[in-house]
């Protein structure tokens, strides 16, 4: 079986054959993963099938800035965002090898796709189409997002192969004792100041933070921020527990009072949120 979980994760079948190994292994799933899509809705896709995402393509989207926390090795979104509404895409993402992948892109900025995208996680920066992108369109923040300014331990993936690391720890059971590197974090309002912007002026909040997307989420509704759409990967699903069922449902509850409602789930942990 762990040969299988292997060859899921390296495939582009990854989102379908995860569901499937789900269902085999009759692990449990959280109820709002079987919501239907919501009828009426522009609804696209863009990226890869590891790294991309489906969300609402609406006017406002052209010329605008979005915020993309967490990048790893698949910009696949990011780039053909940018590339299809001249958007600025802000990510956010401290981990030692996603930075090396941005600066990969940036080295590479005008030039064309020469090359397939990869199955799995890991893109090559050939695959990207970066023509007539320029360093208007990307920056990055090195820091985690989080809900206060500080500094915190920031736990490595089981998988030493895997780029993912995480500030809540779900993948090791919440623990505190497992290796770790220590980052800066900051917080939405925080960025906002920082980028010299209104609210109102970041139409899309992307957030794949490997179980951070709680605390991130709650911290922008108290303070104000309601992007027009949020996509997030609850992550903490990819290894189900009541406690991952239990704060996913608390965040999904203030979302509803916020005034969003979900419009799609991928079945797995992605859910686009929409501000109705």
């Amino acid at each position: 079986m762990n040969l299988l979980k292997s060859f899921i994760r390296k495939t582009n079948l990854y989102k379908p054959l995860r569901g499937i190994y789900r269902k085999l292994n009759n692990i449990p799933t959280h109820p709002l993963l079987n919501s239907k899509t919501k009828k009426g809705m522009n609804l696209t896709y863009l990226g890869t099938e590891y790294g991309g995402w489906f969300f609402v393509d609406s006017q406002d989207l052209h010329g605008c800035t979005i915020i993309s926390a967490g990048l790893g090795e698949d910009a696949s979104f990011d780039v053909e965002f940018a590339q299809k509404y001249n958007a600025k895409i802000v990510i956010i993402d401290p981990t030692p090898r996603a930075l090396n992948h941005f600066n990969e892109i940036i080295r590479n900025l005008g030039s064309p796709s020469s090359r397939a995208y990869s199955d799995g996680g890991k893109q090559p920066i050939e695959a990207y189409d970066l023509y007539g992108l320029s360093v208007e369109n990307f920056s990055i923040i090195d820091k985690a997002l989080w809900n206060e300014k500080t500094t915190l331990k920031f736990f490595k993936p089981n998988n030493p192969q895997s780029v993912s690391h995480s500030i809540v720890n779900f993948q090791n059971n919440y623990r505190t004792d497992t290796p770790y590197i220590e980052v800066e974090t900051t917080t939405v309002p925080a960025l906002i100041n920082e980028l010299g912007v209104n609210n109102q002026d970041i139409p899309l909040f992307k957030l794949d933070i490997e179980g951070a997307a709680i605390e991130v989420i709650s911290d922008c509704l108290e303070n104000g921020f309601f992007p027009k759409q949020i996509l997030v990967e609850f992550d903490e699903l990819h290894k189900p527990s009541e406690k991952a069922f239990k704060r996913v449902d608390e965040i999904h509850s203030k979302l509803l009072s916020s005034g969003y409602e979900l419009v799609k789930t991928d079945g797995l942990e992605s859910f686009i949120y929409y501000l109705s």
